[in-house]
């Protein structure tokens, strides 16, 4: 096995693990408040740090990646997730609305750290024009991550049935230092430091390919996010009286799938037929993507629930929104490690996950907003538009890779 492919499988692991921890924290605290009586505009404040220090994590965390090496910045975002998960073992009477908004503030810090490293890295170990290697590697890294995101999902419902709140933190807490001690030993190769000194204004210096991709994935994942993040699992839990561990395993199932279509990606894009993905490909896709919101809003609104019942037609509509879902988040992650500079890969990786962070941060008040004063379906409309603002978004990219 060569250093470059040790260094591969640590990154990824290091990404597994944190993703892991950080997929059950959320569930955690989104049940765990849901049952203290917090109102959805509540509990979306909740996420509001976390999502919002990711914008500015991936643009600082590029800038830092290409002057000191991802690797540091990988273990830097380690560390940050076992401060973030300690500041939840407080006493019960310390979580306030403030002081749970800082711990999540921190884990938006450390777990954007975290993935603009592990998805730089990919740029510096394919070689150079290999792109269906770089498509492929890009596909299963981000497809097993967002599974075990699922998984997470799974973790923190069943963990907070079991163990309670401050026990479920306490474990991960445990578990994930243990990961940070071996990726400070492990971890040593300099991936990522850029042959020269990055100004602050290359932040922002970013070719159209980039800037236009980076405006896709905005309003991509601001559309899933604007039913799935709060409005769905409330929706279960509120209207069809699901239990904590039930929408725990339900939502982890779904991200599961989808992290599992993401690594079939490639394969259903058209890369067996010695095609690569392009223009066309992503406005394509995501045109399909904004029909299954609609459809499903339509069908809510005017389908009698005895003809169809409510429960059914969500787990249907979700399952295949989150089948093509992946595939345009997959289309997307090939694109922007393919676009990105190799001498400072990190600058236009962590630029692209910062517009990423924004959408999820404009998808989660906006489910919060809708939910509480329209319902569900405002919810879906609101994510149909935000995808068809994508797709036009898609037009500004070179026809071709």
């Amino acid at each position: 096995m060569s250093a470059a492919l040790k260094q591969y499988l640590l990154v990824t692991g290091n990404y597994w693990a944190f993703t892991l921890t950080d997929g059950a924290l959320r569930m955690l605290v989104l049940l765990h408040f849901y049952q203290l009586g917090y109102s959805p505009l509540q509990l979306a404040s909740l996420f509001l740090l976390y999502e919002l220090c990711g914008v500015v994590t991936n643009l600082v965390g590029g800038y830092l990646g290409a002057r000191v090496g991802l690797n540091k910045t990988m273990n830097l975002g380690l560390a940050l997730q076992v401060l973030a998960l300690g500041m939840l073992l407080v006493p019960a009477d310390w979580l306030t609305v403030v002081w749970v908004m800082a711990a999540q503030a921190l884990s938006g810090i450390a777990k954007d750290l975290n993935k603009m490293s592990a998805k730089s890295a990919i740029k510096q170990l394919v070689p150079a024009g290999a792109d269906s290697m770089l498509y492929r590697y890009v596909a299963v890294l981000t497809g097993s991550k967002n599974a075990l995101k699922g998984a997470g999902f799974f973790l923190g419902g069943l963990l907070l049935t079991q163990l309670g709140f401050q026990g479920a933190v306490a474990a991960m807490t445990g578990a994930l230092a243990l990961v940070w001690l071996l990726s400070l030993v492990l971890l040593t190769q300099e991936l990522g430091k850029s042959s020269f000194k990055p100004k602050f204004s290359d932040l922002l210096a970013k070719s159209q390919a980039i800037n236009a991709l980076s405006a896709a994935r905005l309003f991509l994942f601001g559309a899933r996010d604007l039913w799935f993040a709060l409005a769905l699992p409330l929706f279960l839990a509120s209207e069809l009286g699901w239990s904590q561990q039930g929408i725990g395993t339900f939502m982890a199932c779904w991200v599961i799938g989808y992290g599992i279509v993401q690594t079939l990606a490639p394969a259903l894009t058209g890369k067996k037929s010695g095609r690569m993905p392009e223009r066309s490909a992503v406005i394509g896709w995501a045109f399909l993507l904004a029909a299954l919101p609609v459809a499903l809003a339509l069908t809510l609104t005017f389908v009698l629930p005895d003809q169809w019942p409510t429960e059914t037609l969500l787990v249907a509509g979700l399952l295949l929104f989150g089948a093509i879902f992946a595939i345009n988040s997959s289309l997307h992650s090939y694109l922007i490690v393919r676009y990105a500079t190799a001498d400072g890969v990190s600058l236009d990786v962590g630029f692209y996950y910062m517009a990423n962070a924004m959408g999820r941060l404009i998808g989660t008040l906006l489910s919060g907003y809708l939910f509480q004063h329209y319902g569900l379906v405002a919810c879906l409309w609101g994510s149909a538009v935000f995808v068809l603002l994508s797709a036009s978004c898609a037009r500004w990219l070179p026809k071709s890779a």
